[in-house]
């Protein structure tokens, strides 16, 4: 009975270890059996900014008033109507929510059709891959305040629908890429979102998201 009782304590000091580190280091999520970093934004100071906010944060350092080509910022260049033509032609489980993938990206100041473009290569519309279980359009590692998978051993949030996942990746992009390390164009973006370390081919991500903007803003619905 004493040797249960010291066993039961041991549990419950490791416990009690666990959870104070917990608190002190919010950079880790946990699933059943591992535990993985949150690599969106690398500290919990950095996602709680992004992930809380409701709309577009000021900048933290000024924003070039011409950034270059491919820059996320500025009005739509496709229609609601166009993107839900887009994820109907390629069969996609969110067909029909073209409106909120519109609606937020006007929210946030990007134009949606760079959305589409990161859904497409991340997932083909969530045809493919842990997004047809996560519903996140651009596959976003594991945050706080979402569930989180692990199917290849790697860790990805779970949102809570389509339209979840959709606003999730326009706060990440405005408010943490745009705002805090003034990143607005693909060629700055994609090193930090998708970096070659994490055995990306940043290069050949870059060049499929112009594509497909591209062959968007030209009025064609296939990417070829």
């Amino acid at each position: 009975m004493l040797c249960l009782g010291a066993v039961v304590l041991g549990l419950l000091v490791m416990l009690s270890a666990a959870i104070y580190e917990r608190g002190t280091h919010l950079d880790l999520v946990t699933v059943p059996g591992q535990v993985y970093p949150v690599q969106i934004g690398g500290s919990f100071d950095a996602f709680n900014t992004w992930e809380t906010s409701t709309g577009p944060l000021p900048p933290k350092q000024s924003i070039p008033s011409h950034p270059g080509p491919y820059s996320v910022l500025g009005k739509p260049t496709i229609t609601a109507d166009f993107i839900n033509k887009v994820l109907a032609a390629y069969h996609s489980p969110a067909a029909g929510k073209g409106q909120a993938l519109y609606d937020y990206g006007v929210q946030y100041g990007i134009d949606p059709v760079y959305a589409l473009a990161f859904f497409m290569h991340e997932s083909t519309f969530g045809t493919q891959g842990v997004a047809r279980e996560t519903k996140s359009l651009g596959n976003i590692r594991c945050i706080p305040t979402r569930p989180c998978t692990s199917p290849d051993g790697h860790g990805f949030a779970v949102m809570y629908s389509w339209e979840d996942g959709f606003l999730q990746w326009y706060k990440l992009i405005r408010n943490l890429y745009v705002a805090q390390w003034g990143l607005v164009t693909i060629e700055q973006i994609i090193p930090k979102y998708a970096p070659a370390a994490d055995h990306n081919d940043e290069q050949a991500y870059i060049q499929a998201v112009e594509h497909a903007v591209d062959t968007w803003r030209a009025g064609s619905i296939y990417v070829t």
